[in-house]
């Protein structure tokens, strides 16, 4: 089982999840254990570990699956429900599933009674290698991301790859996109690994996974609060994220999953990136040609570009009023709080949508 220990935040990687799991929980020695699921985590994950907890006090919620959960009105009827089951600050909340798992079960544990203590055990690829790691947790604010929030640790992540064979193809892409991004804002040899990846071929993923999780580790140590460093885990999101908003408003939740919005995120990042800071146009082109054969991106027309642009207020890197974007001058050369003006942001989707 391959280990991080921080006095603040421990991750584990690996094939020993009872194990694992048991030792935390022990160590805790909860006056109440809550397990939150979704009904797919329910049915394909739960049944892993809910008999090896039947030595504590237990009890099982189940949300409905979707960004729609990721709610103040899904967070409070949490807390009613924590309140009535007689909850107390040495209660466990156990947040088994993908990113709105962890980002709502996280925020529930830190909100309840002024915080009580959470383990994260993600599902899917995109909780492995970004959601659930880091100590972001929250909400969104109608079809707003993440606006509503607390930065605080879990007191261990668990990654348990087998998880993975549980998930359609469409959530395995949606994680590997995040993995293409730690290799953007890091080094050329994870991301052309991460690019060559077939998310068919699960035998190979954990390596890679855990390549990421180090990654974000790293940043995250250096900058907890998101001042400096930690901005760059945002490259592809200030778009990406506005992208995602629209789709909600306008389409639902199942129109695009967040992962693809930030594939078409960081796409426009990489030619904002290349027509500001000479970003190379031949790493741009291949990313779009390996990207295209697994993500059929949306196009936009004119008015749908400007209700997206307008959605760039809301982003939570802004200061001042001013939109502050990550963009690259090349793989792993970071430049944080960049100025884009609209035309090119027009510009940006122009060119994605003749591609």
């Amino acid at each position: 089982m391959r280990s991080i220990n921080h006095s603040n935040e421990s991750i584990f990687c690996g094939d020993e999840l009872v194990p694992t799991l048991i030792n935390l929980v022990t160590k805790k020695a909860p006056s109440l254990i809550v397990v939150l699921t979704d009904e797919h985590t329910k049915a394909h994950c739960y049944p892993a570990i809910a008999p090896h907890l039947r030595q504590w006090k237990t009890h099982l919620i189940c949300i409905p699956s979707g960004e729609s959960s990721k709610s103040i009105t899904q967070s409070e009827a949490l807390w009613v429900e924590l309140s009535q089951l007689g909850a107390d600050r040495d209660s466990l909340i156990i947040n088994l599933g993908g990113g709105v798992i962890t980002d709502l079960g996280g925020f529930v544990a830190a909100t309840y009674q002024r915080g009580i203590d959470f383990l994260n055990i993600p599902t899917t690829l995109l909780g492995m290698v970004d959601a659930a790691i880091g100590g972001k947790c929250g909400v969104d604010l109608g079809p707003l991301k993440n606006q509503i929030g607390v930065i605080t640790s879990a007191l261990g992540i668990i990654i348990y790859p087998p998880f993975l064979n549980t998930l359609p193809q469409r959530e395995l892409i949606s994680g590997w996109i995040e993995m293409i991004k730690h290799g953007f804002i890091t080094e050329q040899d994870y991301l052309k690994a991460t690019l060559l990846f077939e998310t068919s071929d699960l035998n190979k993923i954990e390596s890679l996974i855990w390549a990421s999780v180090m990654i974000k580790n790293k940043i995250v140590q250096s900058d907890s609060s998101e001042k400096g460093a930690r901005k760059t885990l945002n490259f592809g999101h200030t778009l990406g994220h506005a992208i995602e908003s629209y789709g909600l408003h306008t389409h639902g939740q199942n129109w695009i999953k967040h992962g693809e919005a930030i594939a078409l995120g960081m796409a426009l990042a990489c030619y904002l990136s290349h027509k500001l800071y000479a970003f190379p146009e031949q790493v741009l082109n291949n990313y779009l040609w390996v990207v295209r054969k697994h993500v059929t991106f949306p196009k936009f027309d004119k008015k749908e570009i400007t209700t997206i642009i307008d959605y760039l207020k809301y982003d939570k890197k802004n200061s001042h009023g001013a939109v502050n974007f990550v963009l690259l001058k090349a793989i792993g050369q970071e430049v944080l709080d960049a100025k884009v003006n609209s035309i090119l942001i027009y510009e940006a989707f122009d060119f994605i949508n003749q591609e």
